[in-house]
């Protein structure tokens, strides 16, 4: 009987207020970001046809890279499938439960099926296109411990 009352209330999970980052706090190898984004530009950089009929994933693959960013600096985005269309250049976008992925030593940003993306209204600030951190080439380090 206990169970189905705490089962009643699992149903029903707490929601956190969204915590905000700006671009020039993202750090490899972290996820969980909220951040308010406007889109520099957007290149698509695949795109695949439809596969043959026995395939189980019938729609076309579509990924595009899109430079992003906000006053702090500017980060790449990478957007798949139905999330190009919303990326598009000069829009103003919220990602939420974002990570980072590292490709070639240097950090990327993507949502994946546990995020989303939103347009929003247009941010009033001016992006600081001159602090990339995509351009930052990081170092897989092994730490051995003593």
């Amino acid at each position: 009987m206990a169970s189905n009352q705490q089962g009643a209330t699992a149903n029903t999970p707490v929601k956190r207020k969204p915590v905000f980052v700006k671009v020039d706090q993202l750090k490899p190898g972290t996820n969980g970001h909220n951040l308010v984004v406007k889109v520099v530009s957007a290149n698509t950089v695949l795109q695949k046809g439809r596969p043959s009929a026995s395939s189980r994933n019938p729609r076309p693959t579509l990924i595009a890279e899109c430079l992003i960013g906000d006053e702090t600096g500017t980060i790449l985005f990478t957007a798949r499938n139905e999330q190009v269309d919303l990326v598009k250049p000069e829009t103003t976008v919220i990602l939420r439960n974002a990570k980072i992925d590292m490709f070639k030593g240097s950090m990327r940003l993507a949502v994946d099926k546990w995020g989303r993306i939103e347009v929003t209204e247009p941010a009033k600030f001016v992006v600081k296109e001159d602090n990339n951190l995509s351009l930052v080439e990081y170092e897989l380090v092994n730490v051995v411990g003593e």
